[in-house]
């Protein structure tokens, strides 16, 4: 059977593709995008100012956290955080080791942006100093900086450290400053690699890649103009995973792009006509594939979490910018440059590719995954659908219950050294008070409640302002373990009992409770919506009903597998005690907007051949001339993700992970076996209510492999 000659470009989707790759219309597309990136390009460098990574800026305006903090600002004129220097000699502290703390005190109190300092505090058990240094925001990471060569230079066996929510923040302030540059070199690295193997050309690889930093400039410098002027909270891991993002999805973009132009360079004599035909007949399933990921992450918008919600628009600007990208500038340089970026494998016209035989001899293993798809499909997609079952079974092992300081790092920097001296010398949460704010009138009743709440240890000075009071209360628990949340709980409840007070508990123990529940809260209701747009989307492309419910099932299976799998390597592989309370949703909107991605190339394909050669051989078809550029994107964007796993960040880490480990099981196992086998067992009743569910065609049972 020979494919029908290419339609006459008639249409106003052909028309389309022909200006952007016209003969002379090409240089007018690659004109504005080099105005654009020379117009805000600068800016994406910027984005680093207005990234906001305290922990109260990820929580939503309501929470009770977030209140405290505000109130707070009332009882200083600049916004502080505490650092903890804390000095340890196991064998107990000496005489010279009080004077070298007491003598780093002036030092302490130059530091940048040095409020009084206080202290040093003996431990109970004579082992350990501890000073207490507020520091207001000017340059946190610069002040704990020279706070820690301050401390260290002791007597021999006298230990320094920092800590405190201030050291804290330093440590983790110095891995986001350095994620943007390092993730964009790891990134780009992997993707070169891939598209040297892909492509088997030593300069094609140039051209994907350009475009894609193209997309990501802009995206950057959009972004900033969003923070600095819309108020869109972006924090470093949405600018993290913007760079990891925008380069997966421009690359996965390209690579089908420029799959379906080779195909057409061998029907076409003029590349500016092949082009023109590609970009038309690829378009739809690239731009519903963008649409799908976009506003899956726009869904984010409904979030509690401030950081969640802030993901969503960073990351829907990164996937439309890379869209943008992929449908103009790539097929604009990719005709410029000509034929020969193919060396050495250029792709030539015969007329021989005409007849789907020629073109399907090229991709002879695909074309026996589809034969055998086509003659066992109830097995495959039995045997397939058990065994994502089975690894979903691991779900058992997952702890989204937040993580510790210590946690939150795959190695141990210095606060969290220091975090673990003050534990054993000193009250527990001494570090990161609770604080609570009330009413002025009701001093004394709250200073009583507080005392007597179970699991505070002391309770210090009150400082009055405006009517309004505040109390630190130190716990006797770690400040990121589950028993001082649960003191949190039992100190709210009380302090909120007290006639007249007004009441609220924050501080770090609280913001990390409330972002617990928030994440919890954000799970139940953003899963369901994001699963109801995706649905209403494919429905839309297909013009069916049963295979978008074929494809979003198979995707949340594999979603399910995924993290049931990853949940078991990360307690009994890595060794990690959980992950952060929001990662089941970031792992579900990238798994699964990302996983129906392939599913639509796939599936856009599929009917585009049935409509010609009936369902069960267009499912064949389609699977045999998209096997190989889908499974290539696939690779591309889970060795991409795979790159955060070089990040000192365990929430990054598991990220990474887990999309790395979803997408690789969508790619070979739900687009390759799974999908296709269901739909082939269904036959075209897949299209229903549509007309191809309907309209009679041939439809052989099995597609022979050719050559």
């Amino acid at each position: 059977m020979t494919a029908p000659s290419p339609a006459p470009p008639r249409s106003p989707a052909h028309r389309v593709a022909g200006l952007i790759a016209g003969r002379h219309t090409k240089w007018a597309v690659l004109t504005l995008w080099i105005v654009l990136l020379a117009a805000l390009g600068p800016l994406a460098g910027k984005l680093g100012d207005v990234e906001e990574n305290d922990a109260a800026a990820w929580l939503p305006a309501g929470a009770e956290s977030t209140q405290v903090v505000q109130l707070e600002e009332r009882f200083r004129k600049d916004e502080t955080m505490l650092a903890v220097i804390v000095y340890e000699r196991s064998g107990g502290i000496t005489a010279a080791d009080r004077a070298k703390a007491q003598a780093d005190v002036a030092g302490l109190q130059k530091l940048p942006g040095a409020q009084q300092v206080q202290g040093p505090f003996p431990s109970k058990d004579g082992k350990a100093l501890q000073t207490l240094v507020p520091l207001t925001d000017v340059d946190i990471t610069k002040a704990i900086d020279d706070a820690r060569d301050i401390a260290k230079r002791g007597p021999p066996g006298l230990n320094a450290h920092v800590t405190g929510p201030a050291g804290s923040g330093a440590d983790m302030f110095t891995v986001f400053e350095s994620l943007d540059g390092f993730l964009l070199m790891a990134a780009g690295l992997v993707v070169i690699v891939l598209l040297l193997f892909i492509y088997r050309s030593p300069v094609l690889w140039f051209v994907p890649v350009l475009s894609a930093v193209f997309a990501l400039g802009l995206a950057q410098s959009t972004i900033y103009l969003l923070a600095k002027y819309a108020d869109l909270t972006v924090n470093g891991q949405s600018a993290g995973i913007l760079t990891v993002l925008v380069f997966g999805v421009a690359t996965d973009y390209a690579l089908l792009l420029v799959a379906r132009y080779r195909e057409e360079l061998h029907r076409h004599e003029d590349r500016h006509e092949a082009m023109a035909f590609a970009l038309r007949r690829a378009a739809p399933a690239v731009i519903a594939s963008a649409a799908t990921v976009a506003v899956g992450l726009l869904c984010l918008l409904l979030a509690d979490m401030n950081s969640t919600a802030g993901l969503g628009p960073v990351a829907a600007v990164g996937v439309l910018l890379a869209l943008a990208a992929m449908t103009t500038l790539l097929p604009a340089l990719l005709v410029i440059f000509g034929r020969w970026l193919f060396w050495p494998l250029v792709p030539r016209y015969d007329e021989k590719y005409l007849k789907p035989e020629a073109y399907e001899a090229e991709h002879s293993v695909w074309s026996r995954v589809a034969g055998l798809v086509g003659r066992r499909p109830r097995a495959i997609w039995a045997v397939t659908m058990l065994g994502l079952i089975v690894l979903s079974l691991g779900l058992g092992s997952l702890k989204a219950d937040g993580l510790s300081d210590a946690g939150q790092f795959t190695g141990t920097p210095d606060s969290v050294r220091g975090s673990e001296v003050v534990a054993r010398h000193f009250p527990a949460g001494s570090g990161a008070p609770a604080v609570v704010i009330g009413q002025a009138s009701a001093s004394g009743r709250l200073a009583e409640t507080v005392r007597g709440t179970p699991g505070v240890a002391e309770v210090g000075q009150p400082a009055t302002v405006d009517g309004l009071v505040k109390y630190e209360a130190v716990l006797k628990d770690p400040a990121d373990s589950e028993a001082a949340r649960t003191t949190i709980d039992r100190l709210r409840s009380a302090v909120h009992a007290v006639p007249s007070a007004d009441a609220k508990v924050g501080g770090t123990t609280a913001t990390s409770l409330d972002i617990k529940r928030a994440s919890t809260r954000d799970n139940k209701v953003i899963i369901p919506i994001v699963l109801g747009v995706v649905f209403l989307i494919l429905m839309a492309l297909l013009r069916a009903a049963v295979a978008p419910l074929l494809m979003i099932g198979t995707v949340v299976l594999s979603f399910l597998a995924s993290l049931g799998a990853c949940a078991m390597i990360f307690t009994h592989g890595f060794g990690f005690e959980g992950t952060d309370a929001g990662f089941p949703l970031l792992a579900f909107i990238f798994l699964v907007a990302l996983g129906v991605d392939y599913n639509i190339f796939l599936m856009h394909r599929v009917r585009e051949e049935s409509q010609a050669l009936g369902t069960r051989r267009g499912i064949q078809r389609g699977l045999t001339v998209t096997g190989g550029v889908i499974t290539s994107a696939g690779l591309v964007l889970a060795a991409t993700f795979a790159a955060m796993l070089t990040l000192p960040l365990v929430g990054m880490v598991e990220l990474g992970f887990v999309v790395a480990f979803g997408v690789l099981l969508d790619t070979l196992i739900v687009r390759s076996l799974l999908l296709p086998a269901l739909s082939h067992d269904i036959g075209r009743r897949i299209w229903a209510p549509g007309r191809l569910a309907k309209a009679p065609a041939p439809e052989p049972k099995v597609l022979e492999p050719v050559g």
